[in-house]
């Protein structure tokens, strides 16, 4: 004997990831050599990154550029024209004018490291997750920077904004998503302004009814039926021997593969034997 006694619900969802990353341009600072005639550089210290260059102009006479690190070789003593190293390495870097380093005719060049961006990954939902509608998805992500810190992570579905997270856990609920298609994201800020975007495609749809059907025993002890379903969400089957009692005998939980499924209980009892099948909630 079969009987249908309740039917289910859940949500669908699919994955897809992307990180991005920044590229900087080279930029060239440029420094006066005897600057108004003076035994000095101007600007005397300057912060550049990583893959910049400093072009020194010479405005007074019989000066030169000599590097105290050996971090260049020295130009040529000049009253005029210029002389340009670039900066491929950070840290600091002194230099002088070997002329006139007794009266205080020196400088240096600090080149900071180039901001790495953060990194971010969607850990849920998974890959072609399906969802039933209304649905509320858990987003949740771990973000890192391995040259600074994480110090927000934006949760959005399309354009809209989920909510924001400073700190860890990195997560964010959505908002009783109809059925349709979506794309989730999660964007990640470091202390530097860099970011990094992952992103997830999921599918939110109608549940149908379940609706068991086509019941027929086989032989050596085994029962089949059908149940209608949507594919991918996750149902449970489950058996009983006594409609008055509250205990049911899970056989089988699964996610649907198409909109018909057909299960067969390889033990069954026909003394007598009852099944419901009922669609799990959304995780």
């Amino acid at each position: 004997m079969i009987r249908q006694l309740f039917k289910g619900m859940l949500l669908s969802a699919s994955l897809v990831l992307f990180s991005g990353s920044l590229t900087g341009f080279a930029a060239t600072v440029n420094v006066t050599v005897g600057f108004n005639s003076t035994l000095r550089f101007s600007p005397t210290n300057i912060t550049i990154n990583v893959g910049d260059r400093v072009l020194w102009t010479w405005a007074g006479p019989n000066h030169n550029v000599t590097s105290t690190t050996s971090a260049w070789t020295a130009s040529p003593t000049q009253s005029s024209g210029t002389f340009t190293n670039t900066f491929n390495s950070a840290g600091t870097f002194p230099y002088e004018c070997t002329i006139h380093v007794s009266s205080g005719m020196t400088g240096s060049v600090v080149v900071a490291a180039a901001n790495l961006p953060p990194t971010v990954a969607i850990t849920n939902p998974a890959s072609g997750a399906v969802f039933a509608a209304p649905a509320n998805v858990t987003i949740q992500a771990s973000a890192s920077d391995s040259d600074g810190t994480v110090t927000n992570v934006q949760f959005r579905v399309g354009a809209n904004v989920v909510t924001n997270k400073a700190t860890a856990p990195f997560f964010g609920v959505t908002n009783n998503l109809a059925a349709g298609s979506y794309t989730l994201f999660a964007i990640a800020s470091d202390n530097s302004g860099a970011t990094a975007t992952n992103q997830v495609a999921i599918t939110v749809v109608t549940p149908v009814a379940v609706l068991l059907s086509a019941p027929q025993p086989v032989p050596s002890g085994k029962f089949r039926f059908s149940y209608t379903a949507n594919a991918g969400l996750s149902y449970i089957v489950q058996s009983s021997t006594n409609l008055l009692s509250p205990k049911w005998t899970t056989l089988v939980t699964n996610t649907a593969g198409s909109s018909s499924i057909n299960f067969t209980d390889l033990n069954a009892t026909f003394s007598p034997g009852f099944y419901r099948v009922g669609r799990l909630p959304n995780p």
